[in-house]
């Protein structure tokens, strides 16, 4: 639902600076940045704007700032191979996170687009290059559609697609909505894809917030 909204410009980085501030001093977070997480992503493609992103992420960052440890901004991206390459030659930038919710070129091609240019063979190679400081892990999130991606078969090629990866993955059921051509699968199905994925990384389940109303993730989206 997000999605459907449409680009219309890229933030400032004093604009993504300002969403945090707020956010933080409506519930006295200012004074406890240890209680903030942030994560860059939603509508649009944060590398997209990535000048804007590094300098509210160094903003963020500085001691003299907001004074956030790197370790609790994360950037997600669905997977701009050269501009991984740009974010991982920063000195001061977020942890990565790639969008992956496909197990196949032909399936990810059909589901996100914008694999026709960035090919999945070349986005996982870019995740083998990337170089990950001492203590970070790249993050996989995967959006579960009912029947679409969401077989034990496509478990087992995401096992293989991140073999000798640090890394780990979020597994997202699908949030729905008015219009969107899928569904939400079965939490018995979620668990099963969980317990095959783990065979090759970490995998966690992420419970959606504010389903009830329309305000998950990917569901934000004004209505009338």
């Amino acid at each position: 639902m997000t999605a459907l909204i449409g680009l219309e410009r890229n933030l400032t980085a004093g604009e993504i600076l300002a969403q945090v501030l707020v956010i933080a001093r409506e519930n006295g977070l200012l004074r406890e940045p240890g209680r903030l997480n942030i994560v860059m992503m939603g509508m649009g493609e944060p590398l997209l704007n990535l000048p804007n992103v590094i300098k509210a992420t160094r903003l963020l960052t500085d001691p003299a700032g907001v004074g956030l440890s790197p370790r609790r901004i994360t950037l997600s991206t669905s997977g701009i191979i050269p501009k991984i390459v740009e974010l991982g030659a920063e000195p001061v930038r977020p942890k990565l996170a790639i969008s992956l919710n496909a197990s196949s070129e032909e399936q990810r091609q059909e589901l996100m687009p914008i694999t026709r240019k960035y090919h999945l063979a070349d986005l996982m190679e870019a995740c083998r290059r990337y170089p990950l400081r001492p203590w970070e892990k790249l993050t996989f999130e995967y959006a579960l559609l009912k029947g679409v991606n969401d077989s034990d078969a496509d478990a087992r090629r995401v096992v293989k697609l991140l073999a000798n990866l640090n890394c780990k993955v979020n597994l997202i059921a699908l949030n729905p909505g008015p219009g969107i051509p899928f569904e939400t699968p079965d939490p018995e199905r979620v668990l099963v894809f969980q317990s095959i994925v783990r065979r090759a990384a970490p995998c966690f389940i992420r419970k959606p917030r504010g389903r009830d109303i329309y305000a998950a993730c990917g569901q934000l989206k004004r209505n009338g």
